[in-house]
């Protein structure tokens, strides 16, 4: 029988320079020259008689014959990896590799961790760099906590976890005394502490809870909600946060709700899975375990 399939090389040359949209980067990802990498994706190109990528400046995208075929072939690959490695290094299925959201990683998971580890003994969790533009396909993850809506990359099983919940905070001294906070409007009158990258979480929450305003201008933005948190404490400020990151600032009194009316965000973080690998019963005690945090109420997670 003729074999019409290309060779594996040349499938993880074009797989890796896809997702990376660069063949130099390709080269680096694999430990090869990106020489290897145009030649293999030249061969690749021969051999189905399309093209399978176009320059846009530095970066090298796929045609959409190019995505025709890595939508077609990449669970493929991404199986025979995880097969490959899974016989090579003979892992038990009681160990657990996980990729997680540094934020929620550091003020939601970590906190939890000793209820998970006396809950399930048998189970071993390692913990993968974050990378904020991963595909959610490395063979050697089984599981990734990821902020997002609902927009998953096909063959991902996403199931929410926390954090849609958006609240202002304050010092608890701001609840009191004449100049107390008491309305959203009142929080107008505070200089308003921005996320960086989230700007737009004030006006959400002020629409939200009905609340007319003006231009929303920052006194001070930070990428970190650590950072959010301890400019709070500090007096710089009020600052909208996701509930679930700063539980346990609110338990122990070091902040306060500055209203107590949360508004929803259309995204939240999520446990994603691949569905395309065999069961995995550590995967599912994960996935219970995470789902039951996630359900409890604050006051109860917090003690975990």
């Amino acid at each position: 029988m003729r074999i019409h399939s290309p060779s594996l090389p040349e499938l993880h040359a074009f797989a890796t320079a896809a997702r990376l949209g660069s063949f130099s980067q390709a080269a680096e990802d694999l430990s090869v020259t990106q020489g290897a990498i145009s030649r293999a994706i030249a061969r690749l190109e021969d051999h189905l008689g399309i093209a399978l990528f176009a320059r846009e400046g530095r970066r090298s995208v796929l045609t959409r014959a190019g995505a025709d075929y890595l939508q077609a072939v990449g669970p493929s690959i991404a199986t025979i990896e995880s097969a490959t490695l899974a016989v090579r290094t003979r892992r038990s299925p009681r160990q657990l590799r996980l990729s997680v959201a540094p934020t929620l990683f550091s003020h939601w998971l970590i906190p939890r961790l000793p209820d998970f580890h006396a809950r399930h003994p048998g189970v071993a969790l390692s913990f993968a760099p974050y990378r904020r533009d991963d595909p959610l396909s490395a063979p050697e993850i089984d599981a990734w906590i990821r902020v997002g809506r609902t927009d998953w990359p096909a063959g991902i099983a996403a199931d929410y976890l926390v954090g849609r919940e958006l609240v202002p905070i304050c010092r608890p001294a701001d609840l009191q005394g004449p100049q107390a906070i008491r309305a959203p409007a009142d929080l107008l009158a505070r200089p308003l502490l921005f996320h960086t990258h989230y700007p737009d979480n004030w006006a959400h929450w002020f629409a939200g809870v009905g609340c007319a305003h003006g231009p929303l201008a920052p006194s001070a933005d930070f990428e970190l909600v650590s950072l959010l948190v301890q400019a709070v404490i500090a007096g710089l400020g009020v600052a909208v946060v996701q509930r679930a990151l700063v539980e346990p600032e609110l338990a122990a009194g070091r902040i306060a709700i500055a209203v107590d009316q949360p508004v929803l965000l259309d995204r939240g973080y999520h446990l994603c899975t691949p569905t395309g690998r065999a069961p995995n019963p550590a995967v599912q005690e994960l996935r219970n375990w995470l789902l039951d945090q996630a359900n409890k109420p604050a006051a109860d997670q917090v003690k975990s």
